[in-house]
C-alpha cells in the first residue's frame, strides 16, 4: 500500500467545511484503491494570526516541507487584512516550494447551468505563471500620509520562470487539441510583456504540433465570454491567469466549482491544492458552501500523487451527483454541503460496483441519489 503525508489547512470560512467534506470523499477513494492518506491538521489561518500575529507559526515551512502534498482550504477573514492573510500564508508556500504552475482546469458540468446561452461543451486548462511576475516582491511605498505619498510595485519576468511556465503548457496543449493562447498586453506594457511575448513564442517553437496564438487578455477576457469552447489551453502571467480562472470559472457557472494546483512539476517540494474560490465568510457556517472546488482539487492531487485511477474515480462520482441536479444551492440543486457530500460518498460505492461507468453513464448518479 502506497503511503503519502498530505498536510492538511482547512484555512478560514467554508474553508472549515467543505475541507473535512473533501477529505471523507478521498479517504473512501483511498480505501478502494489502497492508498494511505496520512493526513496532519494544522490550525493555521486567521484564527491563529489573531492568537499569535502571524497566519502560521516560524518553522511552518519547515513542517510543511516534511509531507508529500498540501491540501488547502480557503484563507481571508474580514479581520485580516487581505495583504496580511496571502503574504502570510498562501504566497510563501508558493515561492519557497517553488510552485511555480498554478494550474486552473476549466470544464463544463453537466447539471452546472451556465450563464451563456450556448451549449457548446468547455474543456480549457489555464497554466498561470505563479512564482514571480506582477505578484513580486519588489517596491515600496513613501511619504505616507502626505499628499504626495508614493508607492511603486515592480512586475518582474525572467527568462527562466516564463519559459518553463511555457514549457508545462505547451506541453498539455500537446497531449490534448494542440491549441496554446498566451495571455499578452503587449501593446500597452511596453517592456515585459513583449519579453513575455518573445520567450513563449521561443519556446512553442520546439513543439511543432502546437499552433501558438497570442492573445491581448482584453480581447481574450470577451473570447473566454462569447467562444470560450475554442479555447484549449491558455498560459498567462500570474496575475492575468489568475483573473481569466476566475472570469473561465464563473462561465461554465459557478466559481465554487473551479479547482487548482500548485504545482512543482520537478517534484523537489510539495505541491499544493486549493479550489479557487475564497472564503466566502458570509456564508460559512450555514451548511450552503459547495465542496466540488475542494473535492476536484482533491482528485488533482491524488493524479499528481501517481493514482490517475483514484483520481478519475473520484471525479467521475462528483460529476454524476452534479448530473443527477444535485448540487448545492450556488448551482440550482437542492443539497447541502453534507448532503452533497453523502452523495458523492455513495456514488462513489456504486461507481467501484460497476466498475466505474463511463461519464455518460447516468446510472450510477441515479443509484447514488437514491442511497444517498
Amino acid at each position: 500500500m502506497t503511503t503519502h503525508k498530505i498536510a492538511v489547512i482547512a484555512g478560514d470560512g467554508i474553508g472549515k467545511e467543505v475541507v473535512p467534506a473533501a477529505i471523507q470523499t478521498l479517504e473512501r477513494i483511498a480505501e478502494i484503491h489502497s492508498i494511505n492518506l496520512q493526513f496532519t491538521h494544522f490550525d493555521w489561518g486567521s484564527d491563529y494570526y489573531a492568537q499569535h500575529g502571524r497566519m502560521m507559526p516560524l518553522d511552518g515551512l519547515e513542517q510543511l516541507a516534511q509531507h508529500d502534498a498540501i491540501f488547502l482550504g480557503a484563507v481571508g477573514s474580514p479581520e485580516v487584512p487581505d495583504a496580511e492573510s496571502l503574504w502570510g500564508l498562501l504566497i510563501p508556500i508558493r515561492r519557497e516550494f517553488q510552485q511555480y504552475i498554478n494550474l486552473r482546469p476549466v470544464k463544463t458540468l453537466d447539471g452546472v447551468k451556465s450563464p451563456l446561452a450556448s451549449k457548446e461543451p468547455i474543456d480549457i486548462l489555464i497554466v498561470r505563471e505563479n512564482n514571480e511576475g506582477e505578484y513580486s516582491e519588489v517596491g515600496g511605498r513613501m511619504y505616507r500620509g502626505l499628499p504626495h505619498e508614493t508607492a511603486v510595485q515592480e512586475t518582474i519576468f525572467t527568462r527562466r520562470g516564463v519559459s518553463r511556465a511555457a514549457h508545462f503548457a505547451a506541453s498539455l496543449a500537446s497531449s490534448r487539441r494542440g491549441h496554446l493562447t498566451s495571455a499578452t498586453k503587449s501593446n500597452g506594457i511596453i517592456h515585459t510583456m513583449p519579453f513575455w511575448d518573445e520567450v513563449v513564442e521561443e519556446t512553442t517553437r520546439l513543439y511543432p504540433d502546437v499552433t501558438l496564438t497570442s492573445e491581448l487578455v482584453d480581447a481574450l477576457a470577451a473570447h473566454l465570454v462569447l467562444k470560450p469552447w475554442t479555447l484549449d489551453v491558455i498560459v498567462a502571467s500570474n496575475l492575468l491567469g489568475d483573473i481569466l480562472s476566475d472570469l473561465g470559472s464563473s462561465v461554465t457557472g459557478s466559481i465554487g466549482v473551479a479547482p487548482s494546483a500548485n504545482l512543482n512539476p520537478n517534484g523537489d517540494f510539495p505541491s499544493l491544492f486549493e479550489p479557487v474560490h475564497g472564503s466566502a465568510p458570509d456564508i460559512a457556517g450555514k451548511g450552503l458552501a459547495n465542496p466540488v472546488g475542494q473535492i476536484w482539487s482533491g482528485a488533482m492531487m491524488l493524479q499528481h500523487l501517481g493514482h490517475p485511477a483514484a483520481a478519475e474515480h473520484l471525479q467521475l462520482a462528483f460529476e454524476s451527483v452534479l448530473r443527477e441536479g444535485l448540487g448545492t444551492r450556488d448551482v440550482g440543486g437542492p443539497s447541502s454541503t453534507s448532503e452533497f457530500t453523502a452523495a458523492v460518498l455513495a456514488a462513489i460505492d456504486v461507481l467501484e460496483a460497476v466498475g466505474k461507468a463511463e461519464p455518460s453513464d447516468p446510472t450510477p448518479a441515479a443509484a447514488a441519489a437514491s442511497s444517498a
